[in-house]
């Protein structure tokens, strides 16, 4: 009978440091596959992460082309922005127009992403009926503008 005991308890501690490896080998997992600010991630470049580090926004690897009535190639008007944003890139389809604190955290991040110019973003943030805010790449400055003007579109997603 205590021969019997001994086993059952050595079962039952081996049966704990096993699951118990298995859980820290799978946390390991996850950590290191957690994405990383600047990192190739899901279609784009890691431009944020929360403080949890499971979650942040993506960019796409460069600004969606295209270009409304009478604007230059990559030079759309803001309506024209919010629909190009949702575009079908890197075999991803849920691309949009990043708001205004997003747009911050992108031009925060810009060198990291890589591929961005100095000029004007879109931000799908409206600041009236006619205007929307746009954010100055070169100076950092976010602003109202008319949405029949024209700035670059860079879509994000979200992870």
């Amino acid at each position: 009978m205590k021969l019997i005991t001994k086993r059952s308890i050595s079962r039952h501690w081996m049966m704990f440091l096993f699951t118990g490896l298995i859980l820290i080998s799978l946390s390991a997992r996850s950590f290191a596959a957690m994405p990383k600010i600047g990192e190739s991630y899901g279609g784009g470049i890691v431009f944020y992460v929360d403080g949890t580090g499971q979650h942040g926004l993506i960019a796409a690897k460069a600004d969606v082309t295209g270009h409304s009535e009478g604007k230059e190639e990559g030079v759309m008007n803001w309506y024209d922005a919010n629909v190009a944003a949702n575009a079908f890139l890197e075999g991803y389809g849920d691309w949009f127009l990043p708001n205004r604190e997003q747009l911050n955290q992108l031009y925060l991040n810009r060198s990291a992403v890589g591929n961005i110019l100095d000029t004007y973003y879109w931000s799908s943030s409206e600041s009236n009926a006619s205007n929307a805010w746009v954010y100055n790449f070169t100076s950092g400055k976010q602003l109202a503008g008319s949405k029949a003007n024209g700035s670059c579109v860079r879509a994000v997603r979200t992870f």
